[in-house]
């Protein structure tokens, strides 16, 4: 994430130090990526054997490892996390799957909150560990899950609260930035309003005319106000061929009305943003273990940026002056807001 997220807000706390999962990786698997990543085709496959097993051991797939690592197992479906609030660890969190949901997809869990510092400082199991596995994080049986944390009221420490107020927010980097700030100056050219649907994946697919109506109240809003031909970014995981039947393809007919405006990932803006983000290597640069050190050299380790038209279309949404409209419940939306309240567009 360092890669296309910005951290440098961070890098001057000493109680905070990086290192690049894939410096990690290397450093403690005594694999060098460069040699594994390589096109030559003679490169043993034991290599890659030897990386997969400690991947396996440093996920904490096979558990804790006494002295070394300390394999945790929860996750978001079963803890909160907490720091030092007044509560009792271990109390029941008031998020709780209703009794329909239960029957429904079978589900025996309950969600607890649970004091992190209790669970992993000093005098817990995990205090003599020198890597800490979060399950939700990088086990296979959490894989898509995510932690829940709950810090807000943390003891009162002014270093600890600025910390958590930067955490709160942290912008793309800049060259993600500036390609979603030249779509919306230079291909839309003028106010626009962005309309984020999800609608394929998860309880979004069953919802499709509640994610519309959103949607089409702002647009009669927005006819309200005088607005002529209504420019609309669309941002949606709904292909343009499936449009035909829904509200979407209604508005995409009506020309004289609207003026839609998508990104593809095939399109140059994403490809060359790709490119720039890779050659950036931002992820390498703030880590405390150098990745020249670990066996590795940004310039030729390959790296996955499929999801940068997913962020740069984020980018597009938070430069919408004619307003934003989001798919209730999806954290993409959420993301779209809190860049929205920072200016990100226009500061």
């Amino acid at each position: 994430m360092a890669d296309i997220v910005d951290l440098s807000p961070l890098v001057s706390y000493s109680t905070v130090r990086f290192v690049d999962f894939r410096t990690f990786v290397s450093s403690w698997c005594g694999v060098n990526l460069n040699v594994l990543c390589s096109k030559d085709q003679n490169i043993p496959s034991l290599l890659s054997e030897s990386l997969r097993q400690c991947g396996s051991l440093l996920s904490g797939y096979y558990g804790s490892i006494s002295g070394c690592l300390s394999a945790l197992e929860d996750d978001c479906r079963t803890t909160v996390w907490t720091y030092q609030k007044d509560v009792e660890d271990g109390a029941l969190d008031s998020f709780q799957p209703d009794d329909q949901l239960k029957k429904k997809k079978k589900i025996s869990f309950i969600r607890r909150r649970k004091d992190v510092y209790k669970a992993l400082g000093p005098g817990s199991a995990a205090e003599s560990a020198t890597v800490l596995a979060f399950g939700s994080l990088f086990t296979a049986p959490y894989k898509g899950s995510e932690s829940h944390i709950d810090i807000h009221e943390a003891p009162n420490d002014p270093i600890i609260q600025t910390l958590i107020e930067k955490i709160e927010f942290l912008p793309f980097v800049p060259e993600i930035i500036n390609a979603g700030k030249k779509f919306a100056l230079q291909t839309i050219k003028g106010p626009f309003l962005c309309a984020q649907l999800r609608l394929l994946d998860g309880q979004f697919k069953n919802h499709h005319k509640a994610t519309f109506l959103g949607l089409k109240q702002k647009i009669e809003f927005l006819k309200q106000t005088g607005q002529k031909r209504i420019h609309v970014f669309v941002m949606t995981d709904l292909p343009m061929a499936n449009w035909t039947g829904s509200y979407l393809g209604s508005i995409a007919k009506d020309s004289d009305a609207f003026k839609l405006f998508v990104i593809r990932e095939e399109d140059d803006l994403v490809q060359e943003t790709a490119k720039e983000v890779m050659d950036a290597g931002h992820g390498l640069k703030h880590g405390s273990v150098s990745q020249s050190s670990a066996g590795i050299n940004k310039r030729h380790h390959p790296q996955s940026l499929s999801d940068v038209l997913l962020y740069i279309e984020e980018v597009v949404c938070s430069c919408a002056s004619l307003g934003f409209v989001g798919t209730a419940g999806s954290t993409i939306a959420e993301s779209i807001e809190l860049m929205r309240k920072h200016d990100v567009c226009f500061g």
